[in-house]
């Protein structure tokens, strides 16, 4: 069991913050102090350490960069009011990443490595978690294969790594979506429900080509009839059909279970909502949106939150919204932000005090 003494401390000289320009923070580029790292070797854990942030002294060989075996989680700690840090659901990802790792032959990372790294990791990078709205401390654990080897198997020995990074907003605006029909983001059998880096290098060229119609991301539909709408680039997605919130189900392992769709249905229900996990039609969405039944579409995830999107498009086919007037995706998104800033009562036992 590895308790929290086994994690050796290393402090860095000097703080960065004072460097940052704390009126600009985009996502995901700047870092903060120190962060965790441990490698597996011979069947254990060992070297935990929490350090300096610094480069990674990596051989050319390295079975990751030939292979992909590489997985992630995104998760976010919060300051509330009370000025003490929370991290949103970290169990939930914790979970989640062990999940990926046995799909991608991966070893498991222990509780204890996972949750206290992660909590004695942000304890001391606490004075990094902005206190500007819609930001916070984005916290990304992430596992690759290390040994130094060509050869088309499963690593022997591997790197797990916590980091830390200040954040905005990752979409500012609400968004165009293009929902593809040529290209495929997962299939039956496939990773699709794994968060693997490859995942989101396969995307971004059918994403490309979307941007390069003036849209922001896409939404993927099925690899078979393409008639079946997945997942948005980096977020699930969501749809308010009449009184009802639906959102596509997860039973074909081709969408990753969000920690933000399982939090956004929770909190749906409580406001009144029917929420409904199921397969559903472009044609379905066309439909409703003539019959003027499609209210509302939005995407929810960790980096994302809850991202309003002003227009579908699917073929020739266009559906804009008038998001100005919207209450149910922008009230969804005040629930979730103050459970997390410690505005309102966790009583789902949600927020994990650090």
């Amino acid at each position: 069991m590895i308790a929290a003494m086994d994690i050796s401390i290393r402090k860095a000289e000097r703080s960065k913050l004072q460097d940052l320009n704390q009126d600009n923070i985009p996502f995901g580029k700047y870092f903060s102090d120190h962060m965790l790292e441990a490698d597996y070797e011979n069947g254990e854990w060992k070297n935990i350490e929490i350090k300096p942030y610094q480069p990674l002294l990596m051989d050319p060989s390295l079975a990751a960069l030939h292979y992909g075996q590489a997985i992630f989680e995104g998760i976010k700690a919060y300051k509330g009011i009370d000025g003490k840090p929370y991290i949103f659901r970290p169990h939930d990802n914790f979970k989640r990443f062990n999940i990926s790792a046995e799909r991608m032959q991966m070893p498991q990372v222990p509780e204890e490595l996972f949750m206290e790294g992660m909590r004695k990791l942000v304890e001391l990078d606490q004075n990094w978690i902005p206190s500007k709205e819609d930001h916070s401390l984005y916290i990304r654990p992430f596992m690759f294969s290390s040994d130094p080897l060509i050869g088309v198997r499963p690593s022997d020995t591997y790197k797990f790594l916590i980091i830390l990074s200040p954040s905005g907003p990752y979409y500012s605006a609400p968004m165009r979506i293009y929902v593809e029909e040529k290209y495929v983001r997962a299939v039956t059998g496939g990773v699709g429900y794994a968060k693997a880096a490859g995942n989101y290098g396969a995307a971004m060229y059918a994403t490309a080509q979307a941007k390069l119609k003036g849209y922001d991301q896409v939404l993927w539909t099925d690899p078979f009839e393409h008639k079946y709408v997945q997942e948005i680039g980096t977020m699930n997605v969501f749809f308010i059909i009449g009184n009802k919130a639906v959102t596509p189900d997860l039973s074909q392992g081709t969408i990753l279970g969000g920690v933000t769709r399982m939090s956004s249905m929770t909190v749906l229900k409580d406001m009144g909502f029917t929420v409904e996990e199921r397969p559903i039609s472009v044609d379905e969405l066309m439909d409703a949106y003539k019959a003027g039944l499609l209210h509302e579409v939005f995407g929810t995830g960790t980096a994302a939150t809850i991202s309003m999107i002003k227009e579908l498009r699917y073929k020739d086919f266009v559906m804009q919204f008038d998001v100005e007037n919207w209450k149910t995706a922008p009230g969804l998104k005040k629930r979730l932000t103050d459970i997390r800033e410690r505005r309102a009562e966790d009583k789902y036992n949600w927020m994990l005090k650090v």
